[in-house]
């Protein structure tokens, strides 16, 4: 499948050139950036091709890969879906409910096949674990804290424009909610507050009556700095194991379910159907915090 990638910062060069260019069944044909001396870069380190326009690169492949703020990648992969381009997509999706629906439509209208990548909930642990608590079923609560801080020394996410005023609810968000979604149900409604140093906290309940608590900054103190997560119902509590993070083998999955779904295989779990939900509790959860009210999803 020959593949174009749109974006040109660390998460390009860490996650999505490497995968793309060592999947045996993909080419990475072009990189397109807002930089075009980054685009020539990054495309030189890959055998790939620069390419100065959108519509250019999507005319030139089967599939997009994108690596871009979700503002900047939701019109990209809608123009890619609307010309019959499967998608590999960054999260969240889209900073609205509309945009990431209009993808969507776009998708199912065409058949295209779609994955919206979550780091860690590609990695086989957590898969494991997903699978095995939804197979046992009963659970009344989910929590999820994950709390740190990109702005430290060397951490090649503390340029990022779009984390820095979005925050954790949007950048950590949809992670939380990739894990505890397909445990606990659908959300119907949340509750949310933000307080200092982006410290975020989101009540939802499931459409099967559990409530989950979600607490998230990418700006907190080191010393508050932490990372779990927890199911509780009728059997047990179980934490979630902790996971490598291997990002290019996460993209892999990721890469190897596109390709199984583009040739007439199952839907992934994680496709853009998945991700628009995400988003819509997201946009709920935002618009709690700015009014003070409990928000339908």
């Amino acid at each position: 499948m020959r593949f174009g990638l749109f974006g040109t910062g660390p998460w390009a060069h860490m996650a999505h050139a490497p995968a793309l260019t060592a999947h045996d069944s993909v080419e990475l044909v072009g990189v397109w950036g807002r930089n075009p001396d980054k685009a020539a870069e990054l495309a030189a380190l890959h055998n790939a091709r620069p390419y100065a326009e959108i519509a250019d690169l999507i005319a030139d492949v089967d599939a997009v890969a994108i690596a871009l703020p979700p503002d900047v990648q939701a019109p990209i992969a809608l123009q890619a879906a609307r010309a019959g381009r499967h998608l590999l997509l960054d999260k969240p999706v889209a900073f609205t409910r509309a945009e990431a629906d209009e993808i969507v439509s776009a998708v199912e209208e065409r058949d295209l096949a779609s994955v919206v990548f979550f780091t860690r909930r590609l990695m086989p642990e957590i898969e494991e674990f997903v699978a095995s608590a939804r197979q046992a079923g009963g659970w009344l609560e989910g929590r999820v804290d994950h709390v740190g801080s990109i702005f430290t020394d060397g951490n090649p996410f503390g340029a990022s424009a779009w984390r820095k005023e979005s925050g954790g609810l949007w950048d950590v968000g949809p992670h939380a909610l990739a894990l505890l979604l397909p445990i606990l149900g659908p959300v119907t409604e949340v509750t949310a507050m933000a307080g200092a140093h982006d410290m975020t906290h989101v009540l939802a309940r499931h459409a099967d009556g559990a409530i989950s608590a979600l607490t998230m900054s990418v700006d907190a103190p080191p010393a508050a700095g932490r990372e779990e997560a927890a199911i509780a119902g009728e059997a047990a509590v179980l934490t979630a194991p902790s996971a490598e993070w291997d990002p290019v083998q996460a993209l892999g999955r990721a890469i190897d379910q596109l390709l199984a779904a583009a040739a007439g295989g199952p839907k992934p779990e994680l496709d853009v159907r998945f991700g628009a939900r995400i988003t819509a509790i997201l946009a709920a959860a935002q618009e709690a915090i700015r009014t003070g009210r409990t928000t339908t999803v």
